[in-house]
């Protein structure tokens, strides 16, 4: 059997104990989390919904992410700049999401902080990079809430005037996103693992 960190889904694949028995959580973790991500669009989509998350468990922002690209125009960066206080109130209205003004005016005020960037999103994001790590982490323990990384990132983008971008948040972004892997070693998507159940489980 896998460590008890690790699970063993039903089509004998080991991953990562987190990704549980959610269908989506699986595919989340299978196709999403820890894959290198350069599209500017969902860079910023991930941003903005990593602000979201703060204080909530990421299935609760996952099951809501198809309302959450609806009423934020699929996180055009322009369209959601344009946005103003009329739209704050009708998305505190809106139950399909997270209803927190705070956190919806963050995300209006970071498209137009990203408009204002001297460079593209994803190129500033990934300046921050950490360089690989000679082993995956083999528990939970052993993977960082922060790192000095995601701290600088953190306070870039602070300085450039973008909101909910604390050095815990940008960490996760930095898993989301593929700047980091951080898939327990023995998890069928960690670098180096053989996708075979019997390989993964000794």
């Amino acid at each position: 059997m896998p460590r008890p960190e690790l699970i063993r889904g039903v089509d004998d694949l080991v991953r990562c104990g987190w990704s549980g028995n959610d269908a989506e959580y699986r595919r989340y973790h299978d196709e999403e989390w820890g894959s290198p991500q350069h599209d500017p669009v969902r860079l910023f989509e991930k941003v903005c919904l990593e602000g979201f998350q703060a204080g909530l468990s990421w299935i609760t922002i996952l099951r809501r992410r198809p309302a959450f690209r609806e009423v934020f125009h699929g996180f055009d960066v322009e369209r959601v700049a344009a946005m103003g206080e009329p739209d704050v109130v009708r998305l505190l209205g809106d139950e399909r999401i997270i209803r927190h003004r705070g956190k919806i005016e963050a995300t209006i005020q970071n498209a137009r902080a990203t408009l204002e960037l001297d460079e593209p999103i994803e190129q500033l994001i990934w300046s921050f990079a950490p360089t690989e790590r000679d082993a995956q982490p083999t528990s939970f323990a052993e993977v960082p809430a922060v790192t000095a990384e995601s701290t600088a990132l953190s306070t870039e983008l602070r300085r450039r005037g973008f909101r909910f971008v604390g050095p815990t948040t940008m960490y996760a972004l930095m898993q989301a996103a593929g700047l980091v892997d951080d898939h327990l070693a023995g998890c069928f998507r960690a670098p180096a693992s053989v996708p075979t159940a019997t390989a993964q489980a000794s």
